[in-house]
């Protein structure tokens, strides 16, 4: 038998009724034995007396046990309440209407960080995040106004520390069963703020994705069968001109939409898929727009589902526009092949002009040798190609024999070319010829260097044209002995040195008997002293004879043994030149006046000493010398060489074959007037 709180209390209300009955009866028999009544009815009425009486002591028993079994029922099922309560893994909360929390139960206090007598003493609004408590408040409205009975919704808490945790609230409102009246909550609470970061995860995820492909211009297709058709994202749409949701639906629409030209291509790629013959669907391919044009689109996609029987049941992929690729890919490809007629024409130009042209990379390797650089290195172009410059391509000055080093420019500039007109190419076989060098570095537009272009020329003829120029421009072409021009260079310099020296002696008098001892710098000068030197102005005597009986070609031959013979009578720091005709001159290095006294009639004795014999007959000359110191104090190059001059002629005056010193007290111009010197030989 089932007991209802209402039944059981409408049976007490019966046995109440029956003990009342009873008792009346009772009494009613204790009156009934006083009142004079026949026997008959006084033992029926008794019998009737005893018989309720008898019935309210049953019910009583009876209700009595229930009232026992009823409080035994109570207590199991608040023992069984209590220990669900504590050992909930959620949490469990008895609020009241006014938002106290009347009892929790340990999950609960753990999940916000409190004990529970701490948040026993706390209301709900105490506990809940700002932002959600009006969530609370509408529910308790609700439940007040009688217009809900249970809540199911989500908030956020917040723990001890502060910290929010979300949690999802289900519960009841527990009302009096008389009047109905709400008298408080049973509430559970589950953590989920695991899901909730979990799912702001993966919704961050998802929007940095959508964005992600918006951003790369990618839309997106989903096929399921399932659901009867295909569906595209925004952007693809946006893509081909359409609206949201004007292109679901169909399946096969897509293929319709493509070229005519590329159908085949697309339903071959697609067909391989489905067939399982490639991992995933790719093709490249055009659509049409909406207005009309045509949009190259490159399409990836997978079967991700298939039945049993293996047919496709749902598959994605991705549309990108790649129009503008495929255009800068025909673009590139008309460049290509300019480039290439471009490059076909440089080719033929590099083998055809009469340089050498050799090319490397950044690295130092051939990447290119012409067949004039062929040619000239003694090295093919497919021997050379790879290996490093060195291998193929050795040059040295020519002057000093060290290699010379090809630069490499450095990076933020494109860099000078290097041009060298003294290198000399070394070939494997150890032979030589003289080359004009250009090396160029090869820059990109970043203005990284890329490599070199070295341009060089057979300079070996040119070479020795200057070599010739420059000899003859320095010396005497029959005597082989410094010319006028490079002499007085010499001199000039000499005399220039000598001037410095004597504006910064300032520690004594002039050594006119020689060289002063000094120090002497990296150039090889005298610093701290004064150093002379002697000039020597020479002219032949009696040579105009020998022109005139042997003919200039008889004067050739005796000017070369003379310019032999002053040569001989020096020392090899000592200059000699030849001034022109029979003319020479003399510059001692760091000689005295005595000292040049003896040079002089050294070459003096070496030219009377000459045996010069031509066509039979033997020719005899001598030698008129002036002497004139070169140091500080003396004039400019023309006046030491005009006091020699007149020095000179005073010898030739006096006998010839002797030597004249120029007599210091007297200048140039206070000399007896010159006459020319050819005459007086």
């Amino acid at each position: 038998m089932t007991w209802t709180w209402k039944g059981l209390r409408a049976d007490r209300h019966a046995a109440l009724v029956l003990m009342v009955v009873g008792l009346v009866a009772g009494l009613a028999s204790i009156l009934l034995s006083r009142l004079e009544l026949s026997a008959e009815a006084l033992k029926l009425c008794l019998q009737i007396a005893v018989a309720m009486i008898a019935a309210s002591l049953f019910l009583t028993a009876l209700f009595v046990r229930q009232i026992v079994e009823d409080r035994r029922q109570i207590g199991e099922s608040e023992q069984r309440f209590r220990r669900a309560m504590e050992d909930s893994a959620i949490g469990v909360a008895i609020v009241g209407l006014d938002g106290r929390i009347l009892q929790t139960n340990p999950a609960f206090a753990t999940m916000l960080g409190y004990s529970r007598e701490e948040i026993e003493a706390l209301t709900f609004f105490q506990i809940t995040h700002p932002d959600d408590l009006q969530i609370g408040r509408d529910t308790m409205i609700s439940l007040k106004e009688g217009k809900i009975d249970a809540f199911h919704f989500e908030k956020r808490y917040l723990r001890k520390d502060g910290t929010p945790v979300w949690a999802q609230l289900a519960g009841s409102v527990i009302r009096d069963e008389d009047s109905g009246r709400p008298l408080y909550l049973v509430s559970q609470i589950e953590d989920i703020d695991a899901r909730k970061q979990s799912e702001a995860r993966i919704a961050e995820a998802e929007t940095r994705w959508n964005f992600a492909l918006a951003s790369a211009g990618q839309g997106v297709w989903d096929l399921d069968m399932r659901k009867g058709g295909t569906t595209y994202s925004g952007t693809w749409v946006k893509m081909l001109g359409y609206a949201d949701g004007e292109l679901d639906g169909d399946p096969d629409r897509w293929l319709k939409m493509i070229h005519p030209d590329d159908r085949e291509l697309v339903a071959e790629a697609d067909r391989a898929h489905l067939a399982g013959e490639t991992p995933f669907f790719e093709a490249e391919f055009r659509m049409r727009h909406k207005d009309g044009h045509w949009v190259w689109i490159l399409d990836r996609g997978k079967a991700i589902e298939r039945d049993a029987v293996g047919r496709l049941i749902r598959a994605i992929g991705s549309l990108t526009d790649i129009t503008q690729r495929k255009e800068a890919e025909a673009r590139l490809i008309v460049s290509a092949a300019m480039l290439a007629d471009e490059k076909e024409r440089l080719r033929v130009t590099l083998q055809s002009i009469g340089d050498a042209v050799i090319c490397t990379d950044a690295a130092n390797r051939v990447t290119f040798m012409n067949p004039v650089a062929e040619k000239l290195t003694g090295v093919t172009s497919g021997e050379a190609l790879g290996k490093t410059l060195g291998h193929v391509y050795w040059a040295v000055d020519e002057e000093t024999g060290q290699r010379i080093g090809v630069a490499r420019a450095s990076t933020g500039g494109a860099g000078p070319a290097e041009q060298n007109s003294r290198a000399v190419l070394v070939r494997r076989d150890d032979t030589r010829c003289s080359i004009r060098q250009v090396a160029s570095p090869i820059m990109n537009e970043r203005a990284e260097f890329c490599g070199l272009v070295i341009v060089f020329q057979d300079f070996t003829d040119a070479r020795a044209l200057q070599r010739q120029l420059a000899y003859a421009a320095a010396y005497d072409a029959l005597t082989g002995l410094a010319n006028r021009s490079s002499f007085i260079r010499t001199m000039e310099e000499l005399v220039d040195r000598s001037g410095k020296a004597g504006a910064a002696d300032t520690t004594g008098p002039i050594d006119t008997a020689g060289p002063v001892a000094g120090t002497t710098n990296s150039a090889g000068d005298t610093t701290g002293s004064i150093r002379e030197h002697q000039f020597m102005f020479v002219d032949l005597d009696h040579f105009k004879l020998v022109n005139d009986t042997g003919g200039h070609a008889a004067g050739d031959a005796l000017l070369r043994r003379v310019a032999e013979a002053i040569r001989g009578a020096l020392g090899p720091e000592d200059i000699v030149a030849r001034l022109g005709g029979d003319e020479f001159a003399v510059i001692l290095k760091s000689s005295s006046a005595a000292s040049g006294m003896i040079a002089a009639r050294s070459i003096i004795d070496a030219i009377r000493g000459l045996n010069f014999t031509w066509d039979g007959l033997a020719h005899s000359i001598g030698a008129s010398i002036g002497l004139a110191p070169i140091r500080a104090g003396c004039g400019e190059v023309d006046e030491i060489i005009a006091r020699a001059d007149a020095a000179c002629y005073a010898a030739k005056a006096a006998g010839r074959g002797c030597v004249s010193t120029v007599d210091e007290d007297v200048k140039a111009d206070e000399t007896a007037p010159p006459k020319p010197l050819a005459a007086a030989s």
